[in-house]
């Protein structure tokens, strides 16, 4: 495992494997500077991101709440910390980038309850990136939104991430915020619902949704990596904003299996989460991620994310 940062308490657990470790170790052999990722919050999108810079041979630590959550991600070549329970404000000063997947709860911003003081003086930093949602423009009725449009968020869950955002940007940090769109990816697709037969294509007349693909999440993230803009804003989707039942529809075809029943939003039963969804409708424009950062998704629209998928799919 590589040597963690000074004030990490060191991580009692199985190593990771060799090949994860081999590019950062012909870096440090060949004298070269190893940056460091403090990822915060390393959940789904963090974790797909990490092996990329791994292999350029950066090092990334990542925190996570479970002791086991620790020891599956030291396998991957990640330096574990367990938080809550560590003070990450002495390993701010010892990192040059962070990442902050944590989400605000109903009493905040987490990360920032804690470690606000630390960041702010943390003038060392050179990257600092925040994962939000395009939940923070509220509903435009099936319009289209991009980074400029007033934010105007419905939802509780919306208005918690515009404030984060607000109190981030206060920190005087070199910040670049990611709104990102639903997000799908292995392990969080509709095929196994759609299997089960437990998939509903619920119609709301004129609902679209924008997603984003996580393998073009971590891309993005890459780009901003290599051409840092501090205060950016960018939206994470892709090109093809589409109903719900759409994709159910073309999941199940994918599969050959029978097209889910349509059932009508004001006859659907769901949680007061599920339905909150549906209180808003939008597009979403990703020109800035193409123009700013040169990025070419690899999954433009929910058909190709939903192809690619689909061999490694478990049944």
């Amino acid at each position: 495992m590589p040597a963690a940062p000074d004030n990490v308490p060191p991580y009692q657990g199985p190593a990771p494997h060799s090949k994860h470790l081999a590019s950062a170790a012909r870096l440090r052999h060949q004298g070269g500077m190893t940056k460091t990722l403090l990822s915060i919050g390393h959940g789904y999108c963090a974790q797909r991101l990490a092996p990329r810079l791994i292999d350029r041979g950066w090092q990334v630590i990542g925190t996570t709440r479970s002791t086991q959550k620790a020891q599956d991600l030291a396998q991957t070549g990640i330096t574990p910390v367990i938080w809550p329970g560590t003070d990450l404000a002495p390993l701010l000063d010892r990192v040059d980038t962070v990442l902050v997947s944590a989400g605000p709860g109903a009493q905040g911003d987490p990360v920032l309850a804690s470690l606000s003081g630390a960041f702010r003086r943390a003038h060392h930093l050179q990257w600092v990136g925040y994962l939000s949602t395009t939940g923070v423009y509220g509903d435009h009725q099936g319009g289209w939104v991009d980074e400029e449009t007033p934010l105007a968020p419905s939802t509780a869950r919306g208005q918690a991430r515009m404030q984060a955002e607000a109190q981030w940007q206060a920190l005087g940090l070199p910040l670049h915020i990611f709104r990102l769109a639903g997000i799908y990816g292995p392990g969080r697709g509709p095929f196994s619902k759609v299997r089960a037969g437990t998939a509903r294509r619920i119609i709301k007349p004129g609902q679209v949704f924008s997603r984003i693909h996580v393998d073009d999440i971590a891309t993005v993230l890459m780009a901003s990596l290599d051409r840092p803009n501090p205060g950016a804003i960018y939206n994470l989707c892709d090109d093809d904003p589409a109903p719900p039942q759409d994709v159910i529809a073309h999941a199940a075809a994918l599969l050959g299996l029978p097209v889910p029943p349509a059932i009508a939003f004001d006859q659907a039963e769901m949680t007061p989460m599920a339905r909150s969804f549906y209180a808003e409708s939008k597009r979403v424009r990703n020109d800035r991620i193409k123009s700013e950062l040169g990025v070419r998704l690899a999954f433009p629209d929910y058909k190709t994310g939903l192809a690619a998928m689909l061999p490694r799919d478990p049944a």
